[in-house]
């Protein structure tokens, strides 16, 4: 009994051994055993944050007066906004909330001295309603008091009103179900192709597809084209269901919409043509499309809005398709935003995909060598 115990104890001993060894020896998947750890550790860390700062705002004073420029001082103390322009009327500050370029406005009336003396609202905030962090935020500073710069004013006078575009109502589920067309199609884009040229590799395949005279570039444009319809049917199932039963608005022109997601979808079938003439198994495309979709939900803007994360993530998060496509869909969806008031958002988008399908396309040249 003793020595049927010890052989089956070598035995497992022997498995063991030979797995850490294959494992020390595929030098992907040992890296993301301890990359994926690491990378949620600081994601989740640094990007899952609620205390929203920096929130990009711009300011309309139409008064024009000591009174306004004190009130524009007091609010830049609080820090919870980043004034980044100044208008001289409301209309180019819609304008400007509808291009993703601020998320709120403060306009100050030409009446602003008459107000503060008949104890009124001396100001009103326009503020982008679909990101619910962000207007929650701005709303704190409703009530904020101006009396530690301007004693003459009660506590009484020191009030703003406001009112949230796209949103009213904050509803929760007009900002999740247009992201959420983000990160499905970032999951499953870049997971199908990801494993593309790994599984002709594992199918012996691709020994067949060298001796053909197909181009690397016709290879990878063959391969994402079956997926651009597959990614447009799944973002036609959660749009058309989000407004079915969430009532979340289309207030977009379709065409917009559909060359918007157009452009995504390749971007993101490019990114899994990458990562599949890097990976040699269909497990190690697996792991780095993992990889890839954690920070596409973190830091794109998904969960928390991208002022609330520290400037090394937002300049990471600028990296990833996710990010620009997630400012393009609520733009278009929930704001009726055109692709030319996106149109940094857009150049980035096309500039990915031409230059993602150039590295595959020479990653694949150098497999044939």
């Amino acid at each position: 009994m003793l020595h049927t115990i010890r052989n089956s104890y070598m035995r497992m001993l022997a498995i063991t051994t030979k797995e850490i060894k294959q494992l020390s020896r595929d030098r992907i998947t040992f890296a993301m055993v301890i990359m994926i750890p690491l990378i949620q550790l600081l994601l989740f860390g640094y990007a899952i944050n609620t205390d929203v700062r920096a929130i990009p705002v711009a300011i309309v004073d139409q008064s024009d007066s000591a009174a306004g420029r004190w009130i524009v001082e007091a609010i830049k103390v609080t820090q919870v906004v980043d004034i980044k322009n100044h208008f001289t009327t409301a209309e180019q500050a819609q304008a400007a909330i509808r291009r993703g370029d601020i998320k709120a406005a403060l306009i100050l009336p030409p009446t602003l001295t008459a107000k503060m003396a008949n104890n009124e609202p001396i100001g009103q905030w326009i503020v982008d309603g679909s990101d619910t962090m962000i207007a929650g935020a701005i709303k704190q500073l409703k009530n904020m008091s101006l009396n530690d710069i301007m004693p003459s004013i009660s506590s009484t006078q020191s009030r703003f009103e406001v009112s949230l575009f796209y949103n009213p109502e904050q509803r929760s589920a007009v900002n999740i179900v247009p992201g959420l067309i983000a990160v499905i199609l970032t999951m499953t884009m870049v997971l199908f192709t990801s494993s593309a040229i790994v599984r002709e590799r594992e199918r012996g395949n691709l020994e067949l597809l060298i001796t053909t005279p197909i181009k690397p570039l016709e290879l990878m444009i063959g391969k994402i084209l079956p997926y651009i319809v597959i990614g447009l049917v799944q973002m036609t199932i959660i749009l058309g269901l989000g407004n079915l039963i969430f009532a979340v608005p289309i207030n977009g022109a379709i065409c917009h919409l559909l060359l918007g997601t157009l452009l995504f979808i390749t971007a993101s079938l490019t990114l899994g043509l990458i990562i599949s003439t890097i990976a040699k198994t269909q497990l190690q495309a697996m792991q780095m499309t993992i990889f890839i979709l954690l920070p596409t939900i973190l830091l794109s803007g998904f969960i928390t809005p991208l002022e609330a994360m520290p400037t090394a993530a937002q300049w990471i998060a600028e990296i990833l398709p996710g990010t620009h496509f997630m400012r393009v869909i609520r733009a278009i969806v929930l704001k009726g935003a055109t692709l030319m008031d996106l149109i940094d958002d857009i150049i980035w988008l096309v500039g990915f995909t031409l230059i993602g399908l150039g590295v595959a396309a020479k990653r694949f040249n150098k497999r044939l060598d």
